[in-house]
């Protein structure tokens, strides 16, 4: 009976989310909706820790779907990249599920609640269906289904601009859902085949023709646009902005490490990183822009007077970072991204989560309007100082050890400028970062505003179990290190 249990954890990682949606509509109430949400998450949390540890101790794991071998069946595959990503995304998605009961109270209306948490839970489960899939059709499939519920969930935002963001997003995951169908359908043009390894395998034969290098194209645009790298970022920092709090911090934390990571799962994968990366130039196009996003995310974030709006500009700084240490193709570079990706889902979602529960107490999130809170709101306040921290990278956080591993995978191989950029970007972090903290606890609250107490008990436990997850990783880091190293050593063929 266990050992059956055990042997259908792949599928059930997606099945459960599927199958939990449709019962919160029948459910049609917010209360036991919650419940079922809060249930499925950490059911899935738990099911990805205990197929991180098998794929850890016996090596990547083959699901064949109805019983039908791969290629010609569809096949889920883990290994030690993907077991990662989708750890971070379902543990993002289980202390979401604590943090979303009071926030999703506050700000979507009693009688849709039901449809809030059925459509995160489809975007939930098309997050861990990218993550798990080893077939690239239904990689864009499950890209849509969390694309899509994500467009619903965004409108669903208490500001009129949350139904325009929503648009903005739709036409631009549009184009870049397109563009990654198109380019998965000329792979299979030239090999017949959908079954990623089954794909790499043939490839070779026919790697010289023009319409594999137009579907390498096609992915590479199509993913960019997915998670946000610039220049085509322009849908992200409106679709955080007016987000509800819950939504705003789940897909931040998730949602663009995901779509980075299918685009890793496509280069180190199906192409291979010697023809992505050494007989074309892509390598060096991704890492100025990478660059570029560093640069120019922080730069915005400066000038930001809303908080969410100065976040959602630093997240595409941040995707820089991650950007750039696969375009190294080393397998330095490849760990730096891995850490970074689970250290900045965790900073981000501690961040998005604390600026939603300030929302909370005061329905507005400018600077002017959180001035002083620090002292009214300290236990929250504290939270976002930490985690801020770590987005700038002092030490003693997971951001530092992020920043000090992609240093390392930088200088190695002599690029200089890069190790530059880095820290001219974390410099900025500093000012964005600190601009905040100035308001919150050195400038006295506005004339007329009444006091206000903390947030509730649920959101700050989600809140800090971020922080100090975070802080864990900065003491002690050598295990998201080694996992990270074996990511690497799978993508790139060193072992498994």
């Amino acid at each position: 009976m266990i050992e059956a249990f055990f042997a259908q954890m792949p599928a059930l990682v997606i099945v459960l989310p599927l199958l939990a949606a449709p019962l919160c509509v029948l459910l049609h109430r917010g209360g036991p909706s919650w419940f079922v949400y809060l249930l499925t998450t950490w059911a899935c949390f738990g099911l990805a820790f205990l197929l991180f540890v098998q794929v850890k101790i016996g090596g990547p794991i083959s699901y064949a779907m109805g019983g039908w071998s791969p290629p010609f069946g569809i096949e889920l595959r883990l290994d030690a990249l993907n077991t990662v990503v989708l750890l971070l995304v379902t543990g993002i998605a289980a202390i979401s599920s604590v943090y979303a009961k009071a926030s999703v109270a506050a700000e979507i209306a009693s009688e849709r609640a039901y449809l809030f948490y059925a459509a995160l839970l489809l975007c939930f489960c098309g997050l861990a269906g990218i993550t798990v899939t080893g077939d690239a059709f239904n990689l864009f499939v499950f890209l849509e289904i969390s694309s899509l519920s994500s467009y619903a969930l965004i409108a669903m935002g208490s500001k009129r601009r949350a139904l325009l963001s929503a648009f903005q997003y739709l036409i631009m995951g549009t184009i870049g859902g397109t563009f990654l169908l198109i380019g998965i359908g000329f792979l299979y043009m030239m090999t017949g085949s959908l079954n990623m390894a089954d794909i790499a395998s043939r490839l070779p034969a026919v790697a010289d023709t023009r319409t594999v290098e137009a579907g390498l194209a096609f992915i590479v645009v199509g993913t960019s646009l997915k998670f946000a790298l610039f220049p085509v970022h322009v849908w992200l920092p409106n679709a955080y902005t007016y987000a509800p709090s819950s939504v705003s911090a789940f897909i931040a934390a998730t949602a663009t490490k995901v779509a980075v990571y299918a685009l890793m799962r496509f280069l180190f994968t199906v192409f291979g990183a010697a023809y992505a990366f050494d007989r074309l130039p892509l390598g060096e196009v991704l890492l100025v822009l990478s660059v570029a996003a560093m640069l120019s995310g922080s730069m915005a974030a400066i000038f930001q007077t809303d908080v969410k709006r100065l976040l959602a500009w630093s997240s595409i700084a941040q995707i820089g970072y991650i950007v750039m240490g696969f375009a190294l193709a080393s397998s330095a570079g490849v760990s730096a991204s891995v850490v970074h990706m689970v250290n900045h889902g965790l900073i981000k979602g501690a961040l998005f989560m604390a600026v939603g529960a300030m929302f909370w107490r005061l329905r507005t999130i400018s600077l002017n309007d959180i001035a002083g809170l620090g002292r009214q709101m300290p236990i929250t306040s504290a939270a976002f100082v930490v985690a801020g921290l770590s987005l700038i990278g002092v030490p003693a956080t997971g951001g530092f050890i992020s920043k000090w591993v992609l240093l390392e995978a930088v200088i190695a191989p002599g690029h200089y400028w890069l190790a530059a950029a880095i820290l001219v970007s974390s410099l900025m972090a500093l000012i964005y970062i600190g601009r905040v903290v100035e308001v919150l606890y050195f400038r006295e609250r506005p004339e007329g505003r009444p006091d206000v107490g903390e947030a509730p008990v649920l959101m700050l436990v989600a809140t800090w179990t971020l922080v100090l997850a975070n802080i864990a990783v900065g003491l002690y880091a050598t295990p998201l290190i080694a996992a990270a190293q074996r990511a690497a050593s799978a993508v790139l063929g060193d072992g498994s």
